[in-house]
């Protein structure tokens, strides 16, 4: 996971999700996407969209375009919906390694200054405070 983020970063010289998923071609769309789901990812006819809530606060756009990319990375071609209709795979493995992919994206060529807590390096990179449960588990 680490050198595909380090790969898009150096050939696309920035980390913004935003930025990377249009220089990959990938079509952001904003929609009301109910009270549960803050964005999904999907190809179709070939073309690959992310859509992301229009409801959340620009901290959550930015998480979220982040989570998506990172399904298009790392899980090419699984359709949630196939996963949870005909297989045995749990989804929310899926789901945690996008998570993963989120906070390290939008953190990289970051550190944790000294004396600095999670909570206020996540702010100052812009995660919103219910991802900071991953921090734990980030690197193993």
């Amino acid at each position: 996971m680490d050198e595909i983020i380090r790969k898009l970063i150096r050939k696309y010289k920035t980390s913004c999700p935003f930025e990377l998923a249009q220089a990959l071609g990938i079509h952001i769309r904003y929609n009301d996407l109910g009270a549960s789901t803050k964005g999904l990812y999907y190809r179709k006819l070939r073309r690959r969209f992310i859509v992301i809530h229009n409801q959340l606060s620009p901290e959550w756009q930015r998480f979220v375009c982040a989570h998506e990319l990172g399904h298009d990375r790392l899980h090419k071609g699984i359709s949630r919906f196939f996963l949870e209709e005909h297989s045995y795979f749990a989804p929310g493995k899926f789901e945690l390694q996008a998570n993963r992919f989120a906070i390290r994206l939008l953190t990289s060529g970051t550190t944790i200054e000294h004396g600095e807590s999670i909570q206020d390096y996540c702010l100052r990179n812009g995660i919103p405070p219910e991802m900071q449960h991953f921090f734990p588990s980030l690197w193993q």
